[in-house]
């Protein structure tokens, strides 16, 4: 259920928010996020600013009568500040008494860019203020990590080993994945008519709708299913994936699933999930000579540096390289022990 803005956001902030929900057409989640975040730095500014508002818990200061005169006065001390208490003091999860304090380094980058997306509008959009006070802002630093994924062998007998009730449906779901790299979000939001002959229509983040093609086994996966697919009614009835209430499959029973499969294929179902299975897809198709823009276009990755992390995966091709140096063949005299 989307989340009302108007209850306690300024106009400066409702404005910013219509911004990138009509003219940007950003997802509502997306909006959402920036909503929360902008909501959190805002109360943040007015607590360190308004000596009437110390002592107070964020959540309990109103920030309905924000304005643009309040945002001017915002400095980049004041935006450091604010990070030194993400780092610090902020919540892990606000609604738990037993939460941990300090975001990680990945969770202050997107606020970071939250900041930057909403000052860039005031200045550069609807030119309310003269100069940008976070133009020169720093992101944490992010450690980069290699994604997770199946190996062929491993991916194999995941599909091999699917069974029992929903398995039609069960196994088509784990072969869009796999071979086509779907978000779950993508996944669950498709549809019948999306289904056009070879090709599927998906529509991804940002609302932007990408062409991906199907191989042999997703055509055969998807026949099978639809012969046996639930037929319903109602909003839902040109879902492609059907839950056993016969409404559109939700995440989180798509998650339940692929553990379920995870578990009974012999793998660590705490390891991998349906997001490791999409790194999976990226994976074996840039380890089978797939170029690296089009695994880009298939992913549905606005930029290459997202896709490029996949190339710095172990594979062949790596081993080849470092067997065809020169060097490899040279021979190490070990020393004579005394």
């Amino acid at each position: 259920m989307a989340m009302d803005y108007r209850l306690d956001s300024p106009k400066i902030l409702l404005e910013f928010l219509s911004y990138h929900e009509t003219v940007k057409a950003h997802s509502q989640k997306t909006v959402d996020e920036y909503y929360l975040d902008l909501r959190n730095f805002l109360r943040y500014i007015r607590q360190l600013h308004e000596p009437e508002f110390i002592g107070l818990k964020l959540d309990q200061i109103d920030i309905r009568d924000i304005d643009i005169d309040f945002i001017r006065s915002i400095t980049l001390t004041d935006v450091y500040s604010y990070l030194a208490y993400l780092s610090r003091d902020r919540l892990q999860r606000p609604n738990s008494e037993k939460s941990n304090k300090g975001l990680s380094a990945s969770s202050r980058a997107r606020k970071v860019a939250t900041l930057r997306s909403f000052f860039n509008y005031l200045c550069n959009k609807v030119h309310l203020l003269p100069e940008n006070p976070i133009q020169d802002i720093d992101s944490p630093k992010i450690r980069k990590t290699l994604p997770c994924y199946l190996t062929l062998d491993e991916s194999i007998r995941l599909l091999e080993t699917v069974d029992g009730p929903n398995s039609e449906r069960d196994l088509c779901i784990l072969t869009l994945f796999l071979n086509c790299g779907l978000r779950i979000s993508e996944l669950i939001g498709l549809n019948r008519s999306d289904i056009q002959d070879d090709a599927l229509r998906v529509l991804g983040k940002g609302n932007k709708v990408r062409i991906v093609y199907l191989n042999k086994a997703c055509k055969d996966a998807i026949v099978m299913y639809l012969q046996v697919r639930p037929v319903i009614g109602g909003k839902d009835q040109d879902a492609l994936f059907v839950s056993r209430n016969r409404q559109r499959i939700s995440r989180a029973t798509v998650h339940s699933l692929v553990k379920k499969h995870l578990a009974e294929a012999g793998l660590d179902s705490q390891k991998y999930s349906s997001h490791k299975l999409r790194h999976t897809a990226a994976t074996l198709m840039l380890q089978n000579g797939v170029d690296v823009k089009a695994v880009q276009e298939v992913l549905g990755h606005e930029h290459l540096n997202t896709t490029e992390i996949y190339t710095h995966i172990d594979n062949d091709s790596l081993r080849i390289a470092a067997k065809a140096n020169p060097l490899s063949h040279v021979k190490i005299k070990e020393k004579s022990k005394e």
